[in-house]
């Protein structure tokens, strides 16, 4: 089955478009980035570092590692409100899948505020996505 990543953006922020890449990227190394900060918070011996193996502490499921290994396919697909982002993240939640929130720090853009700017969504089988995302317009 084919294996998949979906990045969600909102379309209603009109980031300048390097800033919806950067946003884009952030959101689709999340999951893996998220995990490795988390085995360094919990003090474990760095992957590389003798016995330990990079797949046994990151936990990847079989469809992250065929991503990784083969494909790195992605698809990019927008909404046009927080509300919009924060319902598929809860769809995409509800249905077992991996979803990984976005919010810029404010610093270059929206004055200072902390913004939800986009979720990445797997990656997973792209049937599986495709229940959540497959409705909404490509970016």
């Amino acid at each position: 089955m084919p294996v998949k990543q979906v990045i969600v953006i909102r379309k209603d922020l009109k980031m300048r478009r390097g800033k919806e890449i950067a946003q884009g990227s952030h959101a689709s190394m999340a999951f893996l980035s998220n995990r490795i900060r988390k085995e360094l918070d919990q003090k474990h011996p760095l992957p590389w570092a003798g016995t330990v193996k990079l797949l046994d502490v990151l936990h990847l499921s079989e469809q992250e590692i065929e991503w990784i290994k083969n494909s790195f396919a992605k698809v990019t697909v927008r909404v046009n409100s927080e509300e919009e982002l924060m319902e598929v993240k809860q769809k995409a939640e509800d249905e077992g899948l991996v979803c990984e929130l976005i919010v810029d720090s404010g610093k270059t853009e929206f004055d200072g505020v902390p913004t939800p700017t986009c979720i990445a969504i797997g990656p997973d089988d792209a049937e599986k996505i495709d229940k959540v995302t497959g409705d909404l317009k490509l970016y």
